[in-house]
């Protein structure tokens, strides 16, 4: 699905990434893992299309990214990815339904019919109803739990059909508790579903319960 060759990034004279080789293949579920610093969240930003290698290319079922315009970017960021961090980012003034909707709705808005209005309301709930939060659909995100706050940016992530979704720290503001519920929510949208999971995280058990593990060191990955 996706392919990186020869990637590499730096901030002034500091040198985050060193000619990164990876891919990630449909459907699975790979984690990165390393020190603080390793260039774990310079590499998400990259695959993720946040932010741009100054070298090296990134395909995505075949086709090169890396050349795309930032208005092409930004087209193919909405209709093929999907983002998890460590702080859900809901917007206080909106509900969970209205917080899941958004992306789709702005999409809508910018002529990317997608989804009708209708149907992307729907689709919301369907995913808050998997998540469990059909009873909370209609609650702001200030009469909700961190956990729910946080399966509430899952369904978000998930509103467009993205072909895969990053998650940087996405169970890091959570409790032991909730952070495992999390991580098993992952595997099963996976199983359900066929999503793709690229995630960036510090918790051993939920690194264990990817298919693939990968150790950043020193702007490299080492294994």
């Amino acid at each position: 699905m996706i392919t990186a060759k020869n990637l590499s990034k730096s901030y002034g004279s500091l040198k985050v990434l060193k000619e990164i080789d990876v891919s990630i293949q449909n459907g699975e579920i790979v984690s990165i893992v390393g020190a603080s610093g390793a260039g774990k969240s310079t590499l998400l930003h990259l695959l993720g299309t946040l932010d741009r290698a100054d070298s090296g290319e990134i395909l995505f079922d075949g086709q090169n990214i890396s050349d795309f315009s930032d208005k092409e970017l930004a087209h193919f960021r909405n209709q093929k990815i999907g983002f998890i961090f460590q702080f859900h980012n809901l917007l206080p003034e909106f509900t969970a339904l209205e917080n899941v909707c958004m992306p789709a709705w702005i999409a809508l808005n910018q002529g990317e019919k997608k989804f009708s209005e209708k149907e992307i309301t729907a689709k919301g709930l369907e995913l808050l109803g998997i998540l469990g939060l059909s009873e909370r659909s209609h609650h702001l995100p200030s009469e909700l739990s961190g956990g729910e706050q946080q399966r509430v940016a899952v369904a978000r992530a998930l509103i467009n059909s993205p072909s895969v979704i990053f998650a940087d720290e996405p169970s890091g503001n959570l409790d032991s508790k909730n952070a495992e519920e999390l991580h098993h929510l992952f595997l099963k949208l996976r199983e359900q579903f066929g999503y793709t999971f690229v995630i960036i995280t510090h918790n051993e058990d939920l690194a264990n319960l990817a298919d693939r593990k990968l150790l950043m060191q020193d702007g490299r990955i080492v294994f």
